[in-house]
């Protein structure tokens, strides 16, 4: 039997690698799990009422772009966020979570050649995974652009050589930033769309964390577009429920655009597209009109970031993240520090080498693990105090 080549060379997903690394091993403490970053804050209360009065959504096929009502509330959610209007019909596809669409995108909008040569699709490293895999399954060459302190912790995609910089057609960007909660500025973005109108390729926004913040709101990247006159074409963003309003079940998210992009991604989702049931995106619709349980989330974040920073005060190479809810913090091993924390602590982490890739024996996770901060503040508190004692000996 003759099997794909393609991914052949994709590493073992990252829990999976995690569970590999830590099962063996019984936990040193109670444990407590901060590996995943699944939302632990409450949903909002209304969640079960939407549900019981739109059932009969469950027995129609679901609307496939998602249904106007929906479709509606992201314009309007956009609107108020950015300050950007866009055409609720033509602009904004409904996901089946951004997973699907940043992979989907990819299929979609990717050309076969660029520039007469095989294309390039720029990810920071480390990354959320399925950039990487949407790079391969279309037949792109994936370059994982490093991410650290040294570049502020978001990739320098204008350092990039100038043949690669001619082959790229799609660059991923994620803020804030997963791990390291690293925020793209202004001017970051003002650069990233001038570099992107030079070279002509998209930028795909990967925005899920963008309302976990601490002080000001983050610009997003159809904010930074208008502003700067860039082609409404050349970007696409995508959000979704699942950190904004602590629903990653309901696999709720969007993309928006200019609307021949979205058109193109609209074709691919009619084929092979896995629409959310109308039940579901008459709760999507209400959470994305509703701000008043974000505001509270937020705010449940912020004390958690305080906390954080109190804990890890005067440890050499902490960084307080300035948006989303992980700490990417500094070890020599990450695999090392993983075991150690787990058998001696019963904390357990996610290896920052399992986030990145090695490119020329490098690899920017290796010396990082990822913490994430979404347990009920106390238990966090404790997970965080054990992490510090067993590993900086504090």
């Amino acid at each position: 039997m003759v099997f794909p080549e393609r991914f052949s060379n994709l590493p073992a997903y990252a829990f999976p690698r995690v569970r590999a690394l830590l099962d063996p091993f019984e936990a040193g403490a109670d444990p407590i799990i901060m590996t995943i970053g699944e939302p632990k804050h409450a949903y909002p209360d209304w969640v079960g009422q939407v549900v019981a009065e739109n059932l009969d959504g469950f027995a129609r096929y679901p609307a496939n772009d998602g249904t106007p009502e929906l479709q509606a509330a992201i314009a309007d959610w956009i609107a108020r966020r950015y300050r950007v209007k866009v055409e609720a019909a033509t602009q904004i596809l409904a996901l089946n979570g951004t997973r699907e669409g940043l992979f989907n995108a990819c299929l979609a909008l990717c050309p076969e050649e660029k520039n007469g040569a095989k294309p390039v699709v720029l990810t920071p490293n480390p990354f959320y995974q399925v950039y990487a895999v949407a790079a391969v399954a279309v037949g792109a060459e994936p370059v994982f652009v490093p991410a650290t302190d040294a570049t502020g912790n978001l990739p320098d995609y204008a350092g990039l050589p100038e043949d690669v910089l001619n082959r790229v057609a799609v660059a991923y960007i994620c803020s804030p930033a997963n791990p390291q909660g690293a925020v793209a500025s202004e001017s970051y973005w003002r650069d990233l769309l001038a570099l992107a109108e030079r070279y002509d390729f998209k930028i795909f926004a990967d925005e899920c964390y963008s309302e976990i913040y601490r002080d000001a709101a983050p610009m997003g990247a159809l904010e930074a577009a208008k502003k700067y006159g860039a082609d409404p074409e050349r970007v696409v963003l995508f959000n979704s429920l699942s950190k904004r309003s602590n629903l990653p079940g309901l696999r709720s998210g969007f993309a928006a655009g200019g609307p021949e992009t979205l058109k193109h991604l609209k074709r691919l989702r009619a084929y092979a597209g896995a629409p959310l049931s109308n039940t579901l995106q008459a709760v999507a619709a209400r959470a994305w009109a509703d701000e008043a349980h974000v505001v509270e989330n937020r705010a449940l974040y912020v004390e958690k970031f305080e906390i954080a920073d109190q804990i890890f005060a005067g440890l050499e190479g902490y960084q307080s993240p300035e948006g989303g809810f992980f700490l990417w913090l500094p070890v020599d091993d990450c695999e090392a520090a993983a075991v150690k924390l787990w058998r001696e602590a019963g904390v357990r982490v996610l290896p920052g080498a399992y986030l990145a890739r090695d490119v020329a024996g490098y690899n920017p996770g290796a010396d990082r693990i990822r913490v994430a901060m979404v347990a009920e503040k106390e238990e966090m508190r404790v997970g965080l105090t054990r992490l510090r004692d067993c590993i900086y000996g504090r």
